[in-house]
């Protein structure tokens, strides 16, 4: 008798992950199109109608730091046919927007899709070849070096700001609106450090634009593997990753969401997925919905401490 009960009571789950999906599916990129987060976006699209015998079809919804297209997507029906591609920047907004939203509780994690590092990069008239001269030279001249972010508040904000505290030095931030402008104002010689996306930053590297000093993440990469990481280079447990990710709604059904996790799980460990997100300087990540929501708890706590730590608000 149980053993029906619990077949009954199955049913409608198994019925539903063999039906889904029925319909198109919308993934909200909250940023413009041509970014990292819009790539990753439609790469997984691209190859999940491929799978699943429907669309999945990205919908641009910048503004607000991401919160316009992310408010947008934890307030659809968790039914799995709105979902929200997220980047690292979404557990940073916590300290510094007021949201409309909870960004833990109002979402069911899905999985994370890749993930990189940033490149620590100096003008080439920085008289510095490695992070530590560099950090000598900031010490012995406090006031002559500036550095570019992609906005007050941003990824790029707070990844600097904690390696300055963790180096114990002082460099002036200089905001603009996006990575791109940053990157070029390097290039140019107002700023003098920047730490950009690998995308956007190694190719002024290999012209000779942009002098490398080091990797964010853990491990280096792939795209330079001669670079070091921070942590390597004297900075114990500094780690800073650039990463992407699906999430939905709030109750978003969880055979939905295993079908989707698997899914994804396969495409970023294809050899296509992986050529396409190593020419980034990404790699495939993957993982449990768990694991991903751990993630997001973890990072938001983290960003916290740091926003909190070097005063960083939004104007």
């Amino acid at each position: 008798m149980r053993t029906l009960l619990a077949a009954l009571l199955a049913a409608p789950f198994i019925a539903c992950a063999q039906s889904y999906p029925a319909k198109p599916v919308r993934i909200i990129v909250p940023f413009a199109p041509g970014g990292g987060s819009d790539l990753a976006g439609r790469l997984v699209a691209a190859k999940l109608s491929e799978r699943l015998g429907a669309q999945f079809i990205v919908d641009n919804r910048p503004g607000a730091g991401s919160n316009l297209g992310a408010e947008l997507a934890v307030k659809a029906p968790a039914d799995g046919y709105t979902l929200l591609l997220i980047s690292a920047s979404y557990t940073v907004n916590p300290s510094v927007y007021k949201l409309s939203f909870d960004p833990l509780n109002d979402i069911t994690p899905i999985i994370q899709i890749s993930g990189g590092p940033y490149v620590v990069a100096v003008h080439p008239s920085v008289p510095a070849n490695t992070l530590a001269e560099f950090v000598a030279l900031v010490k012995k001249q406090p006031d002559k070096y500036a550095y570019g972010s992609s906005g007050n508040g941003s990824i790029m904000h707070v990844a600097s700001e904690y390696f300055l505290d963790a180096a114990k030095i002082k460099v002036l931030h200089i905001p603009y609106k996006g990575t791109g402008p940053a990157v070029q104002d390097t290039i140019g010689g107002q700023v003098q450090l920047v730490f950009g996306a690998v995308p956007v930053t190694l190719p002024h590297v290999k012209a000779g634009r942009l002098r490398a000093l080091a990797v964010t993440t853990s491990k280096r990469i792939a795209a330079a593997p001669d670079l070091p990481t921070v942590e390597e280079v004297g900075y114990p447990g500094y780690e800073v990753t650039n990463w992407h990710g699906l999430v939905g709604p709030k109750g978003l059904p969880r055979d939905i969401v295993a079908r989707l996790n698997k899914e994804i799980g396969e495409v970023v460990k294809g050899d296509e997925m992986k050529k396409n997100l190593v020419a980034e300087g990404l790699e495939p990540a993957g993982g449990s919905p768990e694991r991903f929501g751990e993630i997001l708890k973890n990072e938001m706590a983290r960003w916290a401490k740091v926003v909190q730590q070097a005063g960083i608000k939004v104007d």
